[in-house]
């Protein structure tokens, strides 16, 4: 099975966002956060998580990319529970049992987007109010083999010149 890891290229969503994703930490889409927001709920750093950020399951923060990586079956049932604890503490589910499908739900829901993606495939989501609820979108950024000139150093092993 296959799930997404916040990633970050550079500090930036220590800025944007009011509660960063840990770097390596599992994310899902989370756009249920968002059920019940309308366009004067979108201001300034809560804005930018609803236009574009991934939900991280383990601090609730935010993180603009996402890469592919495969999961064990015992680490998905970890963070579902996670996530089913989460609807409790923070959405009144009346119980872990009763948050468990929704919670089940949304980590297939990610499971399904990055199923037919290569490891350290990333992935962004941007997100726009509708009159009929949030609208997701997903993008793909393919990983990309690096050129070895990237990373050379290039000099001279003589001693000419030195």
């Amino acid at each position: 099975m296959k799930l997404a890891v916040a990633t970050h290229l550079d500090e930036s969503d220590q800025r944007v966002f009011a509660n960063p994703a840990r770097t390596g930490e599992y994310c899902i889409s989370g756009g249920f956060e968002f059920s019940n927001w309308s366009d004067n709920d979108l201001v300034g750093k809560a804005r930018q998580a609803f236009a574009n950020g991934w939900f991280g399951l383990e601090t609730g923060g935010r993180a603009t990319f996402v890469s592919v990586t495969d999961v064990s079956p015992a680490k998905v049932a970890s963070l579902t529970s996670t996530l089913a604890q989460h609807f409790v503490t923070y959405y009144n589910a009346p119980s872990i049992e009763a948050a468990m499908p929704v919670a089940e739900a949304e980590i297939a829901h990610m499971a399904d987007l990055c199923e037919d993606h290569e490891q350290g495939t990333m992935l962004t989501v941007s997100r726009e109010l509708t009159p009929a609820g949030v609208k997701e979108a997903y993008r793909v950024i393919e990983a990309q083999p690096a050129d070895l000139a990237q990373f050379a150093v290039h000099g001279s092993l003589d001693d000419e010149g030195h």
